[in-house]
């Protein structure tokens, strides 16, 4: 009878035994299992983390090997390069190609062109200096006549200006008259007299009628010498005026002047006999081409700027005095021939150096490095390059800031950092060889050596 019993007994043991057990079990899962996932957590973020350089995005100075705060603002460190599988030059800039493309980062290759400066002008057309007349009154008296009352009237040459009350030719015209008498027996006399008539600007005609008609003229004409445009005139009617008085200025404009304003930094690229080409403001849609015939060899004192001089035909009168111009001279620069002519945008320049950043041969990675280099004179949208520089090398032309941004972030030469700048340091901060502070700083740079004790 106690055998039943005792096999219930021995079976309810084992079976709590079991259960136990799957019950531990259970529970050590539920307890070491996830303290394992984050276990391999911790090892991933250690191994990205031993291969990264941590710095401040407001103080690339900041240099850590942990991540953690920036020590000057507080600011979270950022990453800046990550150790990679491949090696790179320690100075060049390393971006992925997803980041080249996001900064829109295009190369061209350096090559040699025929370097052509254009050089803008802004000017004004003037009147022919050699063309411009002063109509004068040969013989003393009084304006008796005008026959030209304003400014801007047009004369032809022999056009009477003017007519002139002159005591002293009335009394020139009776001696002619009286010396015409006795021509024959004294021909000397009367030669004498009719020249004096000459110098006062008579001519032979006026001279014959005078001698025909026996009779003098109490008045004296004023005759156009040149056709023009009348720019301005000195006299009015009852005025007296003495030999030699400036009566009127004419201006012949068949042909006209445009004077340039060149710059001083410009002349040397503007020479005699240089194709200009220009336009004027008042006569949209015309294009017109001549040669410089003369550039002033002075500069002026106020302006800073010299002259450059261009004619040009203008029989038909479309092209008035004063009208602005502006022009272009595309200069071919013979001493720089043979150069290499990189775009504008590719340069970065400090006031005491220009830089660009070439990208590294041997590699499909966006891997650039600065560069200095020596620039000749700007071509409008382009630099001569000096020195520094060879024929087939490709070179940053757009992106160029970004790429410098990142630069400065990993602490490398830049821009505003020179290859051979120091950098602060602080525990923890990584330090080139070539950059390690001579004293104890802190991390603004103060020499702690001189603080008060």
């Amino acid at each position: 009878m106690k055998k039943p019993g005792r096999i219930k007994i021995f079976s309810n043991k084992y079976l709590n035994y079991s259960l136990i057990l799957i019950l531990g079990t259970f529970i050590g899962w539920l307890v070491f299992h996830p303290a394992q996932k984050n276990q391999e957590k911790d090892d991933n973020l250690t191994e990205v983390v031993k291969g990264t350089i941590w710095t401040c995005s407001m103080h690339p100075q900041i240099r850590m090997s942990q991540p953690g705060k920036c020590p000057i603002c507080g600011m979270d460190l950022i990453p800046v390069a990550q150790s990679g599988t491949f090696s790179i030059d320690p100075d060049a800039i390393h971006l992925t190609k997803e980041a080249a493309e996001l900064a829109n980062v295009l190369t061209s290759v350096v090559t040699k062109q025929k370097p052509v400066k254009e050089v803008r002008l802004y000017g004004k057309v003037q009147a022919d200096e050699r063309l411009l007349q002063s109509q004068v009154a040969h013989v003393p008296g009084r304006i008796e006549q005008l026959y030209v009352n304003f400014t801007g009237e047009s004369v032809k040459k022999g056009q009477i200006l003017a007519q002139i009350y002159s005591p002293e030719i009335i009394t020139a015209q009776q001696e002619l008259l009286e010396a015409a008498k006795t021509k024959i027996s004294q021909p000397a006399i009367y030669e004498a007299v009719k020249e004096k008539l000459r110098q006062w600007k008579l001519t032979d005609n006026q001279i014959v009628t005078i001698e025909t008609s026996g009779k003098e003229q109490t008045t004296i004409d004023v005759v156009s010498n040149t056709s023009g445009i009348v720019i301005s005139r000195m006299v009015n009617t009852g005025d007296y005026v003495s030999q030699g008085t400036a009566l009127f200025k004419i201006a012949d404009l068949s042909k006209v002047w445009i004077l340039f304003d060149a710059y001083e930094s410009d002349i040397q690229f503007l020479q005699k006999g240089e194709k200009i080409s220009f336009t004027l403001q008042a006569l949209p849609g015309n294009n017109y081409l001549a040669d410089i015939v003369f550039v002033d060899p002075v500069i002026d004192p106020v302006t800073r700027v010299a002259k450059v001089r261009v004619e040009i035909d203008n029989e038909a009168g479309r092209i008035k005095p004063e009208m602005f111009a502006s022009g272009i001279v595309s200069s071919t620069l013979k001493e720089y021939h043979d150069k290499m002519v990189i775009p504008k945008s590719a340069v970065l320049w400090t006031g005491k150096r220009s830089i660009v950043y070439v990208k590294q041969p041997g590699t499909d990675e966006p891997i650039f490095k600065m560069r200095e280099i020596g620039l000749g004179p700007m071509l409008g949208e382009s630099y001569v390059v000096t020195d520094g520089l060879t024929e087939g090398e490709e070179i940053v032309t757009s992106g160029t800031f970004s790429i410098d941004a990142a630069a400065q972030l990993e602490g490398k030469a830049s821009m505003m950092n020179p290859v051979n700048a120091k950098i602060s340091s602080m525990p923890g901060m990584i330090m080139p060889d070539d950059s390690k502070p001579d004293k104890d700083t802190s991390m603004t740079g103060i020499d702690m050596s001189k603080k008060k004790k």
